[in-house]
């Protein structure tokens, strides 16, 4: 099982697959954002890759991501990465301090929006 460490949260082990986003909410226990439901629409779910990132990252993230401007290397939308490999993580977009009413729409276990079609980074 793959480890994500979360930045001055933890260590958990992940079952191979399991979209980040939910990770760092149902097993880290994190107050993660992730408005848009996991559907790649917003970039409220966004984390900083300290190690492990991903080379590879879905169409809709990489044209979300451009759309708001977010250029920032390492930083990537917790919604559409799917635990294949160990990851360590810093927290970008928490509940906590948003001044949202809630951290978002419940996120569906499967990667969305479907099709995903992966691009190189």
């Amino acid at each position: 099982m793959p480890q994500l460490t979360v930045e001055n949260v933890g260590t958990f082990e992940i079952p191979a697959g399991k979209r980040l986003v939910l990770a760092l909410t149902e097993d880290a226990g994190t107050d993660q954002l992730h408005a848009c439901g996991g559907k790649a629409k917003c970039t409220t779910c966004r984390v900083e890759f300290i190690s492990g990132e991903p080379d590879v990252l879905t169409r809709a993230e990489r044209d979300v991501l451009l759309a708001k401007g977010v250029t920032t290397p390492g930083v990537r939308l917790s919604c559409q990465i799917p635990m294949e490999n160990d990851m360590e993580v810093r927290l970008v977009s928490r509940f906590e301090g948003s001044g949202r009413k809630d951290a978002g729409s419940p996120v569906s276990p499967a990667l969305e929006p479907v099709p995903v079609e992966w691009v190189e980074k």
